[in-house]
């Protein structure tokens, strides 16, 4: 139950990381910050996705 409610928070962080590069198009600098942002979301569900799905890495 607890890890749903954070993936759905991370989920939420990316729709919005998402919202922020569209409203970026046309300054280099917003998108560069905006692609981080999207990138850095991404990069903290990884972890909760292979809790919840058990991926065995190599």
């Amino acid at each position: 139950m607890n890890n749903n409610i954070n993936i759905f928070g991370w989920l939420l962080f990316v729709i919005s990381s998402i919202c922020f590069i569209i409203s970026s198009v046309g300054n280099f600098w917003a998108m560069v910050g905006s692609i981080f942002f999207f990138l850095a979301c991404l990069i903290f569900l990884i972890p909760l996705f292979k809790k919840k799905y058990k991926l065995i890495s190599a």
